[in-house]
Formats: C-alpha cells, sequence, structure tokens
C-alpha cells in the first residue's frame, strides 16, 4: 500500500492518523506529508527516540520499559494508544476517529536490549482495538527503516480489512 492509498483509506473513513515514532524517526509523517492533501489526513507524528521520552510524551508504563526495553510489542501497542489518547485529548476529537500507528524495533548497527539488527514491532491502535505485529528485516539502516515504513502502510490496510 502506498502513502497515497493510506491517505485515500482513511480519507474515505473520516478517521485521522497520530503516529509515535521510533526507529523511523518522522519517516512515515515525511512519506504521507509528500503527498498532497495528507493534512486532511495527518495529525501529527511525535518522534520519541529517547527510551524516557515514551514513557514522558506517550504514557508508555516505565517499569514496561525497564524491563523490557524499547523494543517489544507491548510497547509498541502502548506507543500506539498513548499517541491516539493524547492528540484526542489535545485536539478534543473523540478517539474513534483517531487511528494510532507507532513504530519500534532496531535499524543497527548494533542490537538494542537485547534485539537483534532488524527487529521490528509496529502497532495500530483504533475503534478496532489495538493491533501489534513483529518484523525481522534485513539490510542496512536506511534499508531497515524503508521497509518498516513500507510494512506500516501495509499494516494500515489489514487493519481495516481485519
Amino acid at each position: 500500500m502506498s502513502a497515497q492509498s493510506v491517505i485515500d483509506l482513511l480519507a474515505a473513513r473520516r478517521i485521522k492518523l497520530a503516529l509515535a515514532e521510533s526507529l523511523t524517526g518522522g519517516l512515515v509523517a515525511s512519506d504521507l506529508v509528500s503527498i498532497p492533501g495528507a493534512s486532511n489526513v495527518l495529525l501529527g507524528s511525535v518522534v520519541a527516540y529517547n527510551t524516557g521520552l515514551k514513557s514522558a510524551l506517550l504514557g508508555v508504563n516505565a517499569e514496561l520499559l525497564a524491563t523490557n526495553g524499547a523494543v517489544d510489542p507491548e510497547v509498541a501497542t502502548q506507543m500506539a494508544e498513548g499517541v491516539r489518547s493524547r492528540f484526542s485529548l489535545s485536539l478534543l476529537l473523540p478517539t474513534d476517529q483517531i487511528l494510532g500507528l507507532a513504530t519500534t524495533g532496531v535499524a543497527g548497527p548494533d542490537e538494542q536490549d537485547g534485539q537483534p539488527v532488524g527487529t521490528v514491532y509496529l502497532a495500530i491502535a483504533g475503534a478496532k482495538g489495538p493491533k501489534v505485529w513483529a518484523h525481522v528485516f534485513s539490510g542496512n539502516r536506511a534499508q531497515i527503516r524503508e521497509q518498516t515504513v513500507a510494512a506500516a502502510f501495509e499494516h494500515i490496510g489489514e487493519y481495516f480489512s481485519s
């Protein structure tokens, strides 16, 4: 699914998108804003690259981060739920009109939190509840990040088709 397809899908459903990006560092938002009309769908992105910011800005459980590290499926889920909730409160939008998407993982060159390079978790939180996907991508740092963006777009489509 392309960035254009994501925008079209969400616009047709009248759903806004809130992003919580870690390893992608804003790439998901960047790909989306390159498309005219993105402002009709994309609310914004929190780039919480630092582990402590995942707790402070997105509400990820600090104990979970201390125990499991930032590269964890539950962390991804809490990031997606947190960005969805915070954008809803900040913009006074009902949460059922917002889809939260989170990316966390290891792009390399070194492992992190005991997780090998290429380990990625993507989570979506929406009206249908949360869903998380685990991936192991290969390649260099840039390739892993690009594969993560592509997977994020695919998972948005899957979320609504399941």
